[in-house]
């Protein structure tokens, strides 16, 4: 990576209606801006400087946290929600609980569904192998 983001980065499909439509969600919730958007598909440089594969950023969410680097799954979603109002509490939950890795494994089932959803028809955007 050329140079550390400032802030948090979160790469999302945005060709994914189920994903749009819960970044939408989290955007309105972040007005002081504290998070940087970016749909995967219109920032191959900026995954490219991350070190993440555009393979590995369809199959699930990723996060650049200015402290703890690269992060992916609900890992990710909590470095996200930490920003967020009423999300911090589901944060500090989740971290509290210690459910940060049986809740990843769940993520990880899903995100595989979304993908093979999302790609049943070509329409994911996959570069040709």
């Amino acid at each position: 990576m050329s140079h550390p983001p400032e802030g948090t980065v979160v790469f999302y499909d945005g060709g994914c209606p189920l994903c749009s439509r819960e970044i939408a969600h989290y955007r309105h919730l972040d007005r002081s801006g504290a998070i940087e958007w970016l749909d995967l598909h219109r920032s191959a440089d900026r995954l490219t400087e991350a070190g993440i594969g555009f393979d590995a950023a369809m199959a699930r969410l990723h996060v650049i946290d200015p402290r703890s680097g690269v992060v992916s799954g609900v890992p990710a979603f909590v470095v996200l929600w930490r920003h967020l109002p009423y999300y911090r509490h589901l944060a500090g939950l989740v971290e509290g609980l210690r459910l940060t890795r049986p809740l990843d494994r769940l993520y990880d089932r899903f995100a595989r569904w979304r993908l093979r959803r999302r790609c049943a028809d070509g329409a994911c955007g996959l570069p040709d192998r």
